[in-house]
């Protein structure tokens, strides 16, 4: 029987596990990226390792998140990111240059390679035929320190792409569909391969935009073939020599197969407040809209902005429109300059955004009160665009152009022929802006620059064998790491500050947690279902646990975040019948017995002390999971088994 794409690079950079689907699996790390939110602490946490220098092929420092100066914070972090990367061995791309996600697969990503990043849309590389991976900072630290990258072995899924996308249907859309029929969780447990002859007619750009929103589909990652198509795009980049031909091989077999007509998509819209509420755009049809953005690792590239312009030209942006743009990176943005598509963007009416995420982390250009914001992102969840009684809808770049224009949510295809767009056979390149690390003979000369507002990494405890705490705070579905940490211009310069991020910790859900997990020592938190959904942000553990956080029993968890628990010492675990959910209350007082031999098992009891029952969870852990958090978390753990 043969393989499909991922199980081939899987093979090839397997250190150790069974290729079972479900089974651990071990993986050697190419290539590693973080971005300015959670790169800080990971590279605080790579220096309490004390390795000298990153063991990776390559790794990448960014900083697009945190690009807002309203203080010295975000500055001093920058001046200590340049500074560490150059120190220990790591490229640091600056302020401006671009979205990590975008840089990456413009000047670094290579078919067959494999890259995790503390970032959960990394696996946008996949569009270039890598095998990317979202995970917390700490496994990225780990991963830098030559460590390997543990994964549960994921399901196989399909996608087959047939027929070819008509005018204003666009791979936003073939994602939009995607979630509409699997949901937010549709994809857990899998990693999604995309094919078909229908791909063929997919730049690099667009495949990147259907793999960055595999992500909200809560999948392992998705990837496509390197093929023509990607030796194309990699000769516009200049390295063509980093092109290998990857493939599934043609009796692969696969859990799940989900065929597309692309010629019977139609321009889709996701409805607040999730990515998966998707219908099509002309059902929506004359909706008031206050503004538009354009931009995000989503839909930034070269290909977006040049559709954009191509809209915008000789056309006026509606009075009651503010509409804003962000190139995806700085070779983005200079030959959007050098062809003149910026001038017409820029004279349609259009605010021009930094080369950042600016806006879909809430940094910047919040909607007003109320407002309607179409924006071309991955995720609209509540209060993330820093706006929280916003309505904020996911869509393309052309239909976003067309509501800009008209005022209200409108159908692109209502605009006219669409403009004929193509990709240069050549980009501009110019790395200036991309520095690198000190030769290994000059580090110890370095000295790494640190601001007050860096501080150092808490500890965290070993986990006994029994638990006795209160229930702390109880949660619903869906709860999102935005709402667990939320991000935004007031809460993100202080990403390296955890007792200070800890005071906004579950705030959009409980004002009054953080002060009252504190008065309690030792807490528990009970959730509902896919419990820490969206970004990789360890912070979203680091913090729960700094506030005295030891377990978070949930009707089920998302991938990243129950992995980010577990590094922080956090023990996950699961209702065996997800009614008991219904029967705990918030305040009630919870006690976990004879937890070292539970876990082993698989299975252990969950006592409510405050009103007299008891009811089954499930701990399903590996056997190195069960002995990170008896050691207290990931970093302690590595230090009692060096890398």
């Amino acid at each position: 029987m043969g393989e499909t794409l991922a199980q081939k690079i899987i093979r090839a950079h397997l250190l150790h596990g069974d290729m079972t689907p479900g089974s651990e699996i071990a993986l050697r790390i190419d290539q590693t990226l973080t971005q300015d939110a959670t790169g800080t602490m990971a590279y605080l946490e790579f220096e309490t390792m004390g390795i000298p220098r990153v063991r990776t092929e390559l790794s990448v420092a960014y900083v697009d998140h945190n690009t807002l100066q309203s203080g010295f914070e975000n500055a001093d972090d920058h001046r200590y990111l340049r500074t560490v990367a150059e120190k220990h061995g790591v490229w640091f791309s600056r302020p401006g240059n671009g979205i990590c996600h975008q840089v990456q697969l413009e000047r670094f990503g290579k078919p067959g390679r494999t890259l995790i990043g503390s970032d959960s849309h990394t696996p946008t590389a996949g569009g270039i035929g890598m095998l990317a991976f979202g995970a917390g900072g700490m496994d990225v630290a780990v991963a830098m320190g030559g460590g390997a990258y543990y994964i549960t072995m994921p399901k196989m899924f399909k996608v087959n792409l047939t027929g070819t996308l008509r005018p204003y249907v666009t791979a936003k859309d073939i994602s939009l569909e995607l979630l509409r029929i699997l949901s937010v969780k549709g994809g857990v447990g899998a990693i999604i391969e995309w094919g078909g002859p229908g791909i063929a007619a997919l730049s690099v750009p667009e495949r990147a935009t259907i793999t960055n929103m595999g992500t909200e589909l809560g999948a392992t990652t998705s990837v496509f073939p390197s093929d023509d198509v990607t030796r194309a795009f990699l000769a516009a980049e200049g390295r063509e020599e980093d092109f290998i031909p990857l493939e599934s091989d043609p009796d692969a077999q696969y859990d799940r197969v989900i065929d597309i007509d692309l010629g019977m998509l139609r321009p889709m819209i996701a409805c607040p407040h999730s990515p998966d509420n998707v219908v099509p755009v002309e059902t929506l049809a004359g909706t008031r809209v206050d503004q538009v953005c354009i931009g995000s690792c989503t839909n930034s590239s070269l290909l977006d902005m040049l559709k954009v312009a191509a809209l915008l030209k000789g056309r006026t942006v509606a009075p009651g429109v503010s509409l804003s743009v962000s190139p995806g990176s700085k070779q983005v943005l200079t030959m959007l300059a050098d062809c003149g598509a910026l001038t017409d963007i820029l004279s349609s009416g259009a605010r021009l955004l930094e080369c950042a995420c600016g806006p879909c982390i809430g940094m910047g250009f919040s909607p007003n009160s109320g407002g309607v914001s179409l924006r071309t992102f991955n995720r609209n969840f509540l209060g993330r665009s820093g706006t929280k009684d916003a309505q904020v809808y996911l869509v393309s770049p052309e239909t976003a152009v067309a509501a800009a224009l008209t005022g209200a949510i409108t159908d692109p295809r209502t605009l006219g022929p669409m403009p004929d767009v193509t990709l240069p056979e050549r980009f501009r390149i110019d790395d200036s802006a991309v520095l690198p690390p000190a030769p290994a003979d000059e580090a110890d000369a370095v000295q790494v620059l640190r601001g007050p507002n860096i501080r150092p990494f808490p500890k965290s405890r070993p986990l006994a064998d029994a638990l006795t705490a209160g229930l702390v705070l109880k949660v619903g579905d869906n709860i999102t790491t935005d709402h667990i940490m939320p991000a935004g211009a007031k809460i993100l310069p202080y990403r390296s500050n955890i007792p200070k991020l800890s005071e906004f910790c579950f705030t959009v859900c409980d004002p009054g947690f953080p002060e009252r997990a504190r008065a309690a020592g030792d807490g528990i938190i009970v959730g509902g279902s896919n419990y820490g959904q969206g970004s990789s942000r360890e912070h979203a553990a680091l913090v729960p646990m700094y506030l005295g956080i030891r377990c978070v029993v949930a009707k089920s968890f998302a991938r990243i975040h129950a992995a980010n628990l577990i590094n922080a010492g956090i023990l996950p675990l699961t209702f065996e019948n997800p009614e008991d959910y219904d029967m705990l209350r918030q305040g009630d007082e919870l006690r976990i017995d004879g937890i070292r031999a539970g876990m082993a098992a698989g299975r252990l009891t969950l006592t409510d002390t405050t009103r007299g029952f008891s009811c089954p969870v499930v701990c399903s852990l590996t056997g190195r999971q069960q002995a990170i958090l008896l050691a207290g978390g990931l970093l302690s753990y590595t230090k009692e088994h060096a890398l």
